[in-house]
C-alpha cells in the first residue's frame, strides 16, 4: 500500500512540475532569416543566441526553432544526418551554447523533429533504393504501381500542408516498385511499421533530449506518420513515441503539427499533448478582416469540447499564421490596425500562443514560400549587422516595415501590443491558464465587437474587443455588470467604467474584472 501511494504521489509530482514549466508564451523563428553573426548573410545559431535578451524582454518563454539538421535545403525540412548541425547554422557547441544561455533566462529551446520523411540524399535512402534486398529498404514506404492502382492511392488532393498531387515515385530507371513521398520526391516518407526504424528515432530523440539537451520538440507533419490510408495508426504510433519521450524526460514538451479539421485533429491528444489549432487561426484571420465576429467563442468552445473529450489536459498551442502560411500582414493588406486586433485577439483568448518571428513588427508575406520566410528587420538598412541577406525580400522590405528599434521607441507600433499584452497576460492568472483552457460565452451583442469571459477561481475577467477602426461606447448587459474594474485598456485615460459603460478605443481592447 505504501508502495502504491508513494507511486501516485511521484506519477502526481512529475505532472505538476511539467504543468509548472508549460510554456506561456512561445515564438517560432525561421533560423535562415532571423539573426547572422558573422555576416554571411544567413541567419544562423549564434545569431539567435545573441538576440536571447531581446526575446526574453517581450515576453517569451519558448523558442520553436525550424530544423538545424545538416540538409541540402535552404528550409533544412529534408534531413540527411538527424545528429549534426548543418554548417550553414553554425555547430554542435553553438546549439549546446544556445541552449545553456536559454535556460539561464527560463527560455526553452523546441527542436523541430522531421521523422515523417527524410531527404533522398539521406544514406538510409541511398541504400534503400539499391533493392528489394537491402536491410534499409523497409526504412520507407514501396508499393508495386499495380499494387498503387488496385488500391486507389495513386493520386491525392492537394491539402494545406502539401500540394503534391502524385505522391509514388520510382527511385531509379526500370524498378519494379515506387516508393511513396507525400511533399515531393526529395522527401521520401518513413515506414513506421518497422520496428528498426522506430528504434533508430527513438535512440534519435534521446540523444537530442540527453545529450544535447533540448527541451522538447515540434513534430512536422505529425499527421502523416501514416499515409492517408493508414490514419488510425497515428494515434496509437503518437502514444508510443509521448511514453519513450516522458521516459527520457519527464517534463519533455511535445506539440503537433496536424494540419487538419478540429475534429481530426481531437484522436492525436491521446498521445501529443499539445497541437497546433488550425481552425482557430484561420477563423481569427477573417473576423479580423472583416471587421465583425463570426459565432468565434462558440467554435472555439465545440472544438474544445473535441479535444477535451481525447485528453482533458489538453494543451491548446494557437497561431494566427506560421512559415507555411500567407502573414497576417499581407491577409489584411498591411492594416497595421487590423494586425493589432489579431495580435490582442491570440494573446487573450486561451491556448499557448505562438508568435511567428516578425509578426511583433508587422512584417508581411505571401506564397511562394521563401516569401514567407523573409528577412527580419533589426534595424535602419545602414545600421543592421543582424539582418539576414540570403533572399532578397519582396513583401518586409525597409520601404514597408519599420525596422524594430523603430518601434521600440513608438509607443503606439505594433510591437508594443505586443509587448505589452504579452506582459499583461502574464500577470493575470485568468488569461496565463494554458492546460485546460478557460472560456465562456459573453452576452454582448454588439456589432463590430467581439466579447467573452476567461473564468479563473482568483477571479474571472471579461475581454472586450473592437474589431472595427471606429471608437465604440456600449453598455454591458445586466448578468455582466459584476465586472466593474477597468485593468486594461490601450486608452491611457479612460480609469474606470461610467454607469456600466464602457469605451472602446477603434481596433482596441479592454479587460475587466
Amino acid at each position: 500500500m505504501k508502495k502504491l501511494l508513494l507511486l501516485v504521489f511521484t506519477l502526481s509530482f512529475i505532472n505538476v512540475q511539467a504543468q509548472k514549466k508549460t510554456p506561456e508564451v512561445c515564438y517560432e523563428i525561421f533560423v535562415r532569416s532571423f539573426a547572422d553573426s558573422n555576416g554571411d548573410g544567413i541567419g544562423d545559431i549564434n545569431g539567435i543566441t545573441a538576440k536571447l535578451d531581446y526575446l526574453k524582454s517581450l515576453g517569451v518563454d519558448a523558442l520553436w526553432l525550424t530544423p538545424v539538421n545538416k540538409s541540402p535545403s535552404y528550409h533544412k525540412y529534408d534531413v540527411v544526418d538527424y545528429k549534426e548541425i548543418d554548417p550553414d547554422f553554425g555547430t554542435m557547441a553553438d546549439y549546446k551554447r544556445l541552449i545553456s544561455e536559454a535556460h539561464k533566462r527560463n527560455i526553452r529551446i523546441i527542436k523541430d523533429f522531421v521523422i515523417n520523411h527524410t531527404s533522398d540524399k539521406h544514406p538510409w535512402f541511398l541504400e534503400a533504393k539499391k533493392g528489394k534486398d537491402n536491410p534499409y529498404r523497409g526504412y520507407y514506404v514501396w508499393l508495386s504501381p499495380q499494387k498503387i492502382d488496385s488500391m486507389g492511392i495513386a493520386t491525392r488532393e492537394k491539402t494545406g500542408d502539401s500540394w503534391e498531387i502524385n505522391p509514388w515515385h520510382f527511385a531509379n530507371q526500370g524498378d519494379s516498385e515506387k516508393y511513396y513521398a507525400l511533399f515531393w520526391g526529395g522527401m521520401p516518407d518513413l515506414n513506421y511499421d518497422n520496428p528498426k526504424l522506430r528504434k533508430e528515432i527513438y535512440d534519435i530523440a534521446k540523444f537530442w533530449l540527453k545529450e544535447v539537451g533540448v527541451d522538447g520538440f515540434r513534430l512536422d507533419a505529425a499527421k502523416h506518420i501514416y499515409p492517408d490510408w493508414e490514419a488510425e495508426k497515428c494515434h496509437a504510433f503518437w502514444q508510443e513515441f509521448r511514453q519513450k519521450m516522458t521516459a527520457i524526460k519527464p517534463d519533455v514538451y511535445i506539440v503537433g503539427e496536424v494540419w487538419t479539421s478540429a475534429d481530426k485533429v481531437a484522436p492525436y491528444f491521446k498521445g501529443l499533448p499539445a497541437n497546433f489549432h488550425m481552425d482557430e487561426g484561420f477563423a481569427i484571420q477573417k473576423i479580423v478582416n472583416n471587421q465583425k465576429d463570426d459565432n468565434l467563442i462558440q467554435k472555439i468552445l465545440a472544438d474544445y469540447k473535441a479535444f477535451g473529450s481525447q485528453n482533458p489536459d489538453f494543451i491548446d498551442a494557437t497561431i494566427i499564421d506560421n512559415h507555411d502560411q500567407t502573414r497576417i500582414g499581407s491577409v489584411v493588406n498591411g492594416d497595421i490596425n487590423k494586425m493589432k486586433v489579431a495580435a490582442q485577439l491570440l494573446l487573450t483568448l486561451p491556448g499557448q500562443p505562438y508568435i511567428y518571428y516578425g509578426e511583433e513588427i508587422g512584417m508581411l508575406g505571401q506564397k511562394p514560400d521563401e516569401n514567407l520566410r523573409e528577412p527580419f528587420i533589426w534595424n535602419t538598412k545602414e545600421n543592421d549587422k543582424s539582418r539576414t541577406a540570403w533572399m532578397k525580400p519582396t513583401f518586409s522590405t525597409d520601404a514597408t516595415i519599420k525596422p524594430l528599434s523603430e518601434q521600440q521607441k513608438d509607443p503606439n507600433s505594433i510591437y508594443h501590443v505586443y509587448k505589452n499584452l504579452i506582459a499583461f497576460r502574464k500577470k493575470q492568472p485568468a488569461l496565463s491558464q494554458v492546460i485546460r483552457p478557460n472560456l465562456k460565452e459573453s452576452t454582448i451583442k454588439t456589432e463590430g465587437v467581439l466579447g467573452f469571459i476567461r473564468t479563473h477561481k482568483s477571479g474571472d475577467v471579461l475581454v472586450i474587443h473592437n474589431l472595427t477602426n471606429t471608437a465604440k461606447s456600449i453598455e454591458l448587459p445586466a448578468n455582466e455588470r459584476k465586472f466593474k474594474t477597468l485593468i486594461f485598456s490601450q486608452t491611457p485615460q479612460q480609469k474606470s467604467l461610467k454607469n456600466n459603460t464602457v469605451e472602446l478605443p477603434a481596433s482596441g481592447v479592454v479587460i475587466l474584472k
